[in-house]
Formats: structure tokens, sequence, C-alpha cells
């Protein structure tokens, strides 16, 4: 399988080049179509590339035709350009399913890489568990390579309420030549309870969850091997991070933790976990916070006084935990400050 292979460059900045993927055949008019939609690059050159050939994203194989790829426990910076978060792919007779996108345009390409050293099928489905731009700011790529994408119900008005906040954060962080492509792609489908993918051989079900990490948090499982991505809804190592309701996250840790899995897949840690014991660091993590934050309301403490202190025993072996546990604090505190 040969690919378009493009040297792009920031108009205005000749020196500031990079080398990008397109999933298309190789063919030069191609290339000129992609630049000229966008501004802010120009076309240095293009080749022909095998994308097998390509630098690779690390890949697991946690069981028989199921990949993931332990993102880094890090905040997206250009070194890393946005590797942060757990990805995988399963491999059917007919096609290929990739579980979340990455935080870059660069991931995203490196994970297809690990995908075409693996299979020549199609990837038809790019199944994203939830909003966050460490999951789906690669998602265009995918797009291009004629992958549907497909997400809980919420998930087009979650994208829309922050895609502009996030293409912002992205080229802050990571710049504009990594960040590149960061722009929302919306899901060409969504489910509002379940359903299940067909890959020839192997299904794969996506189940739709009420509030908890967010508000459009998806689960993924390959019914071949009984493994469940489970998204944010499960960390490890990785100080959690709240973006829906606390309260909801833990009902739905204790109803997820009544279905049996072989394995799960967190949203970041380690590339699977055993199942249910894999999600009790966050349950207990979350457990704690919430007695903490009562315990100041009882107290009368404000705001201000309760964020000060709140969690500040619960960072143990936890990484990241000043990125995160302060926010949590303070989203803990508005939602139970009304029970």
């Amino acid at each position: 399988m040969i690919e378009l292979l493009m040297d792009l460059c920031l108009a205005g900045q000749p020196d500031r080049c990079a080398a990008h993927l397109l999933p298309v055949p190789c063919v030069e008019a191609a290339a000129r179509d992609w630049v000229a939609a966008r501004p802010e690059l120009v076309l240095r050159g293009w080749s022909c590339a095998d994308p097998a050939a390509r630098p690779a994203l690390d890949v697991t194989e946690v069981a028989p035709g199921v990949f993931v790829h332990p993102g880094r426990q890090e905040l997206a910076d250009p070194e890393n350009a946005g590797d942060e978060a757990n990805l995988g792919f399963v491999i059917g007779a007919a096609g290929v399913a990739v579980i979340d996108a990455g935080g870059s345009r660069q991931v995203a390409e490196g994970l297809y890489a690990a995908i075409r050293a693996r299979t020549d099928l199609p990837v038809k489905w790019l199944v994203l568990t939830h909003m966050h731009p460490d999951h789906t700011l690669g998602a265009e790529f995918f797009h291009e390579a004629g992958a549907r994408i497909i997400g809980h119900a919420r998930l087009p008005d979650a994208l829309l309420n922050r895609s502009d906040s996030y293409a912002a954060a992205a080229a802050r962080a990571m710049g504009p030549l990594v960040g590149l492509g960061a722009g929302t792609v919306l899901p060409d489908e969504t489910v509002e309870e379940s359903r299940d993918l067909d890959l020839g051989g192997r299904a794969l079900r996506l189940e739709a969850w009420p509030t908890a990490h967010t508000d459009n948090d998806l689960t993924a499982r390959d019914l071949a091997t009984d493994t469940w991505f489970t998204g944010d809804l499960v960390f490890d190592r990785q100080t959690p991070s709240m973006d829906g309701s606390v309260l909801g996250w833990l009902r739905l840790l204790d109803e997820l933790g009544a279905k049996p899995a072989a394995r799960i897949v967190p949203g970041h840690g380690a590339a699977s976990l055993p199942w249910p014991a894999g999600a009790e660091t966050t349950r207990a993590y979350f457990t704690a916070l919430v007695a903490e934050t009562r315990a100041a309301l009882a107290r009368g403490e404000s705001l201000g006084e309760a964020s000060r202190h709140l969690g500040a025993d619960l960072r143990g072996d936890w990484l990241l935990f000043d990125d995160f546990n302060a926010r949590n604090a303070t989203a803990v505190y508005r939602e139970l400050e009304w029970e």
C-alpha cells in the first residue's frame, strides 16, 4: 500500500517544516487540494511512501487481534506531540476498528503506521470514547483514511462547544506544526445506548453511559476476547480528571464492576488491567475526595478554604497530581454543595 507523504512548511516560516502522511493514493493533486484548504501551510514537496515503513507507535497485543498503545503519562508538549492517552485497534477479518485517535495528527499517523505494519485491511471505524483532546485530536487523519467516526450521542455537542479552545490549546502546547489538524471532526454516527460493529468474524460492542468522567463516555468491548476499552472511566497511575459528575462516576464504576470482563484497557496507564480490580485506585481516590469534601462542607468551609487542602493527603503514587487534584477538588465541592 503506497500513500502520499507531504513535506509541509508554515507559511511565512519556510524553515519550520515537517513531513505528514495523507492516507490516500499517491497523487500530487491530492496534496495540493489538501494544502489549499489550509492557508497556514505551504507544500514544499511530496513523495510516495509505504505507511508501514513510517515511524510507528509501540503497541502491545493484549489479546489475539487486540493491540494497545500506552500513552505517556505527561502533559502535551512538542516532544511528546500529545501522546498522552491509551489508544488501541482491533483487527477483524474484514477491517479494523481504532479506539481513540490520540492528541495530534502526528500521534494518529504513528498509530496508523502500527496498524499498517500488521494488516492491509481497511480502517472501517474510529471509536471515540469521549471528547477530550488527548483522545480526539487525531480524528481528522483517520477520517481521511476512510474510517467512519462513531461516539456517544452527546459527543457532537461536546466537541462543538470546545473545538476552538482545544485547537488553541494544542497549538500553544505543541506548536502549530504538531498541532495542525486539531480542528473538530464530528462523528458520522452516534450511539444512544448500545451498538455492535461488525469487523468480520468479530464484533465490537459499543455502550453509551450516563454522565461520569464526562457526559459523553462510551466503552468498546471486543466480544471475541472479552477485552473492554473503558476510556477514561478508569485511570491507572495517572491522577484521574473529572469533567462530569463524581457521584455519577462512582455509581457507574459500581455498575460496571458487576459486569465481568477478561481484561480492561484503561484510558491512561497500563496497556491492560484485570477487572474489576483495575478500577479500585480510581474508585478509592474519588471516594476519599467525596468524603473529605462532605466533611469540609459540614464544617462550613468556603470553596476557597476547602480547595487549599482537599485531596492533599491522597497524593500517594499518582502522577500529575498537582496538575489535576485541585481541579477535581473544586469540581467535587461545587457538585456536593447542592446535595
